[in-house]
């Protein structure tokens, strides 16, 4: 993010807007430049005519209510991080937002001065991390989830993040059992079916937030952030659940099964992606091994 942080306010409440300039321009944070308008298409307009890092948008405008009034924004202007603003009777509508793209929520009077600089870097590091996967084509076409190089992207950006907030990370490495045998018995279609149906797995399984990608012919990675032991147990015991339901589901004429490694990220010994993925890819064939030798 550079040292300057361009922000569009679009709230027509003169005392909401003050706070949140009170807010982002006190203490020693880098500095914000925020500009405010009272409706949503003088924003539309002030967005074509100069440049923003980051929007500030209220979900209920004078010319503009609910969802519409962010998928308008987002429509128009998809290079632009944006927040949505709510009160606590429209929270709902603020998450179906974040799941069209929005990078965050904040509900009006209740977020304290850190979570609301911590959302404007946060949210424009994150989109600009998006940009950067769109702009380099880095998923894999067949899962839809990001390939190795985007993971790398992605992976050593979050770890940036992590050293700097002392939050924790997870890195789940998982393999898909017997896909060489599928391909060799039952052809490649039913080898891709159990690659797409694995990504579903895990797409269930993970939060949006999270970072999965398809790393290699028959391995899966997911970077699990904020991350804390009762939570990490949770996703795992999770992920079983849902390749049962999976397999209970589609029926297939085979049985999809992970073999899994984890490494957690440390950040006070902190190291590099690649190292975490090597560390996990340990893990895994560990427990592939002693799977096979139960059999």
């Amino acid at each position: 993010m550079t040292e300057v942080t361009r922000i569009l306010l679009a709230e027509d409440n003169p005392g909401d807007a003050l706070l949140l300039d009170e807010m982002l321009r006190s203490g020693d944070s880098p500095k914000f430049v925020i500009q405010r308008l009272e409706r949503l298409d003088d924003a539309l307009q002030q967005l074509t005519a100069e440049s923003f890092d980051l929007v500030f948008v209220d979900l209920s405008l004078p010319d503009s209510h609910g969802l519409e009034t962010f998928v308008k924004l987002h429509h128009d202007f998809p290079d632009v991080a944006i927040v949505v603003l709510t009160g606590l009777d429209d929270e709902m509508t603020a998450l179906q937002a974040v799941g069209q793209g929005a990078q965050d929520y904040l509900v009006k009077g209740h977020s304290e001065r850190r979570r609301l600089v911590q959302a404007a870097h946060y949210a424009v590091e994150r989109h600009h991390m998006l940009q950067e996967l769109k702009a380099l084509s880095l998923i894999d076409e067949l899962t839809g989830l990001h390939n190795r190089r985007g993971f790398e992207i992605l992976g050593k950006k979050q770890l940036e993040i992590a050293g700097r907030s002392q939050k924790g990370i997870a890195l789940i490495f998982a393999d898909l059992d017997g896909l060489k045998k599928i391909n060799d018995t039952l052809g490649h279609r039913c080898g891709d079916l159990a690659l797409m149906d694995t990504a579903d797995v895990l797409k269930r399984t993970f939060r949006n937030a999270d970072i999965l990608a398809r790393i290699g012919g028959d391995e899966f990675a997911c970077l699990a952030v904020e991350m804390v032991p009762d939570r990490l147990q949770m996703i795992l015991s999770r992920l079983e659940q849902h390749l049962s339901r999976q397999r209970a589901r589609t029926q297939r004429p085979f049985e999809l099964s992970l073999s899994i490694g984890v490494a957690c990220y440390d950040a006070e010994n902190p190291c590099d992606i690649d190292a975490l993925i090597e560390r996990a890819d340990a893990e895994m064939y560990k427990n592939k091994k002693e799977k096979r030798s139960s059999k």
